[in-house]
């Protein structure tokens, strides 16, 4: 593992890049771009260094965790410019960090996977490199909150409606930004010509409802798509490994989606 910095559109970027246990020192490793969930406002490359690790090892692959810039100092679309520029950075330089151009993919969890679903549908438009793969964990992809899921969940777990809302008004200048693209990728009105795509959703959740509908307009399109959906886990799960066994399994299955992506 090293820190690194990016070239961004506000200034350096922090990245922390690894690369998987017990490969070669000397290979052009692919790499997944990951950027840290938060609701936008929190996190950081230390609150899931345990997730990039654990996805560099299963996938015998390298990870770039992007430090992009959080809300409400910066909002929207601050963190948009800040990853789509550290992933143009890592592909330009690709050669001399020891990695393959040719496969890179994105990915993040919450506020991170929305990141990685936007950067996804900047690429088709040819605004990033042509990306191998999406990973997509319990993704953040409508900021309207309509879906029912946001009536279920309104207390007694880590991520609640009222939470969820709260993010968003940190992160979004207006309500007009809930219907930006970049914002709810959802809204997308292309879906076909994405990478293939790995979505974790979990039951206790107020997004779960829109991370199913992200799936299901992935495979409408003709995506291939990965959907595991675990029905006895909460939003948050996978920065739980210190105390629960399920995240562990849960990332070896996403480490395994990304090794044959990038086979």
């Amino acid at each position: 593992m090293r820190d690194l910095a990016a070239e961004g559109p506000a200034g350096a970027i922090p990245v922390r890049l690894y690369r998987g246990r017990g490969t070669d020192a000397d290979r052009r490793l692919p790499v997944l771009v990951f950027f840290h969930g938060g609701g936008w406002v929190v996190g950081d490359l230390d609150t899931h260094d345990v997730i990039c690790r654990a996805l560099a090892n299963e996938a015998g692959c390298a990870v770039a965790s992007v430090d992009y810039r959080l809300a409400p100092e910066h909002r929207f679309p601050a963190a948009v410019e800040d990853a789509s520029a550290a992933t143009a950075w890592l592909a330009a330089n690709a050669s001399g960090l020891g990695l393959d151009p040719g496969r890179i993919a994105v990915g993040g969890d919450s506020a991170g996977g929305n990141l990685a679903a936007v950067l996804a549908h900047l690429s088709l438009d040819g605004a990033l490199p042509q990306l191998a793969f999406q990973l997509l964990l319990y993704p953040a992809v409508d900021q309207r909150m309509a879906h029912p899921s946001y009536g279920r969940f309104t207390e007694g777990v880590a991520l609640t409606a009222p939470g969820v809302r709260w993010f968003r008004d940190q992160y979004l200048q207006d309500t007009v930004q809930q219907e930006d693209w970049r914002a709810s990728p959802l809204l997308a009105r292309r879906f076909s010509g994405l990478p293939p795509a790995f979505v974790l959703t979990v039951a206790h959740d107020p997004l779960v409802d829109e991370g199913r509908a992200y799936a299901a307009a992935l495979g409408g399109a003709g995506i291939r798509v990965q959907h595991l959906h675990v029905n006895d886990q909460m939003h948050g799960c996978l920065t739980m490994t210190g105390v629960m066994k399920a995240p562990w399994t849960m990332l070896a299955m996403a480490g395994a989606a990304l090794r044959v992506a990038f086979s």
